[in-house]
């Protein structure tokens, strides 16, 4: 028996129509409860940090009026080392907060990886679980009925099997 090509295979009616539906990620990413303590701890971090260069910032102003109240003091030499001293100290600051934003942000990007396999392994669970052959992200999709999205399922899922992620925040 030779193979039958695709489309004569659906023109007799040999195969059977492979059985899509929609997640939408967006909700998830929004919505899951993992996802949620993950925002919860990156706000609560991003508030300590802003504290912190407030702070820092006072101190630095204070600095700068200092520095200006000394200027008419001190020899042009003594002075110019002293704004040295200052601007070096400005320079780290800043050095301090851009490091920690890029760390806070590996961490939030590290957390998130750990929900993004969670939901790909329920995902791939779903599917099989339920017989689909196809999962199109919502976000594609011009229209679908509402029985075809399976986000509520996964949500639960997810929610299920992941109801929180800990930041691995830096420890200052």
């Amino acid at each position: 028996m030779l193979p039958i090509s695709p489309a004569a295979a659906q023109a007799t009616g040999a195969t059977e129509a492979p059985i899509i539906t929609v997640l939408d990620i967006s909700k998830i990413r929004r919505d899951a409860a993992s996802v949620k303590a993950i925002r919860e701890q990156i706000i609560n971090y991003q508030n300590k940090i802003q504290s912190e260069v407030q702070k820092e910032q006072e101190a630095l102003r204070a600095a700068q009026q200092e520095l200006a109240k000394k200027q008419s003091l001190l020899a042009p030499e003594a002075f110019a080392e002293e704004r040295r001293k200052f601007e070096q100290r400005v320079v780290g600051v800043q050095k301090m907060v851009q490091e920690r934003r890029q760390t806070l942000e590996q961490a939030q990007n590290a957390a998130m990886l750990q929900v993004e396999r969670a939901l790909n392994e329920i995902v791939a669970s779903v599917a099989e679980k339920n017989g689909y052959d196809v999962i199109l992200r919502l976000s594609q999709i011009v229209y679908v009925k509402r029985t075809l999205d399976i986000t509520g399922i996964v949500l639960q899922e997810l929610d299920k099997k992941l109801p929180t992620v800990q930041v691995d925040l830096p420890k200052n």
